[in-house]
């Protein structure tokens, strides 16, 4: 996204301003954050509350990817023209009226009107997608990966006070899960208030003259975008296909809701606890190196889910999990701010979320379909593993393959 300054300075003393706004934005992550886990814990169990099959459960996760989806490119637009506090806010005002609307489907068993609340919390968490983007626009080169990794190091607050939530409000009223949307939704009226401290300019108007940059099918056909925008996709869809199914695999293997908000919270803590010191780590092996290490990860998530249906198995894989979505998604992101100008930000950012939030709508949508596979949830929680396989493949031969090209065709 093009800011003011469009040369980020080199000096370390220069990003001041940068990290004054990476606090803004880890607070965001911690604050507003926290309605992520909580919602992708309970989204499910809502669902099948009142959806009108059990294989539709996962369907309101579904619409929250979808809403994400279909937000990031006029999200990224306005942001472009009126710079990133607004789309900050209307993400924010997004999560409150979706977890509001919800709240409304719940309580008069609209399955319909839960899903159109579903659609709207999309919004807030396409808005949260841009923080880590919006926390490069000040800081320099050197910074960028840091900046990136701190801001969603936030995310551990809100892994930790996000399923504690759940535990507290979803008995808190008559009908299950109502108090936890009520809880959403004053999450995200306190949280706006937030960026009133961001201080990162608004975009200068265009001037005739002024580089507009490459098209959007000229920016997919540079390799080291094509293949960082792959990676993204990959790691955050296997990660929310195998995340949205874990709460209905662990209540029908047994277990209780608050096994799966603590099986869900852990997965978040590793999520983003190696945020901490994921940017360095880049910094030092490079974004690709961290990104395989990450796709291997995933991999081993999936093994150990294979492995059993105890809740040992559940907590271990889901931490893999989280782990390998950090290196995976931060580590593409890095790659992805290196090989674009800043008169391109905006639409790569808008294009990259598109596509990596519309992968992760079809990872959802299949995440329910493959649990209701088979005679029993042990099936289905088997598909889903088996599923995740053919897409690391593609996300690991596509980083050898960039790996392997010549370093001029890289700087071409």
């Amino acid at each position: 996204m093009t800011m003011t300054n469009t040369a980020p300075a080199s000096p370390a003393h220069d990003d001041s301003r940068a990290k004054r706004n990476v606090a803004v934005l880890v607070a965001a992550q911690a604050i507003l954050g926290a309605q992520m886990p909580l919602i992708f814990t309970v989204g499910g169990l809502a669902g099948l509350m009142i959806a009108p099959s059990p294989a539709l459960a996962t369907i309101p996760i579904s619409l929250i990817v979808f809403g994400s989806m279909t937000t990031a490119p006029w999200l990224s637009a306005l942001m472009q023209r009126y710079g990133r506090r607004l789309g900050f806010v209307v993400g924010a005002m997004g999560g409150a009226a979706g977890a509001g609307v919800s709240a409304w489907g719940l309580w008069i068993d609209s399955f319909a009107l839960f899903l159109i609340g579903s659609y709207l919390t999309g919004i807030y968490m396409s808005a949260q997608g841009f923080y880590r983007f919006a926390a490069t626009d000040t800081a320099s080169e050197a910074f960028r990966p840091k900046a990136i990794s701190y801001v969603m190091a936030g995310g551990l607050l809100s892994a930790l006070v996000g399923p504690q939530l759940v535990k507290l409000s979803v008995d808190a009223t008559v009908i299950p899960f109502v108090g936890s949307y009520a809880f959403v939704v004053v999450i995200n009226l306190v949280g706006a208030w937030l960026f009133a401290f961001l201080d990162v300019p608004k975009p200068p108007a265009p001037k005739p003259g002024d580089a507009k940059g490459r098209s959007r099918m000229e920016l997919l056909r540079d390799p080291k975008i094509a293949v960082a925008v792959i990676c993204g996709m990959v790691s955050y869809a296997l990660m929310n296909l195998m995340m949205t199914s874990t709460p209905l695999a662990v209540v029908g293997c047994g277990f209780t809701t608050g096994n799966a908000a603590d099986i869900v919270s852990a997965h978040v803590i590793a999520m983003y606890a190696p945020s901490f010191f994921t940017g360095h780590l880049i910094a030092r092996f490079g974004a690709m190196r961290i990104v395989a290490l990450g796709l291997a990860l995933l991999a081993a998530a999936g093994v150990v889910a294979l492995s059993g249906v105890e809740l040992t198995q559940f907590f271990i894989s889901l931490i893999l999990l989280g782990v390998g979505w950090n290196f995976g998604f931060i580590g593409a992101t890095a790659m992805l701010t290196q090989a674009h100008a800043p008169e391109e930000r905006g639409r790569v950012q808008g294009m990259n979320d598109f596509l990596v939030f519309g992968c992760v709508t079809f990872a959802s949508l299949s995440s329910g379909l493959m649990m209701s596979f088979g005679d029993d949830v042990q099936t289905g929680w088997t598909a889903v593993n088996l599923a995740m396989l053919p897409f690391l493949i593609l996300a690991g031969a596509a980083l050898i393959w960039l790996a392997l090209r010549p370093k001029d065709a890289l700087a071409a």
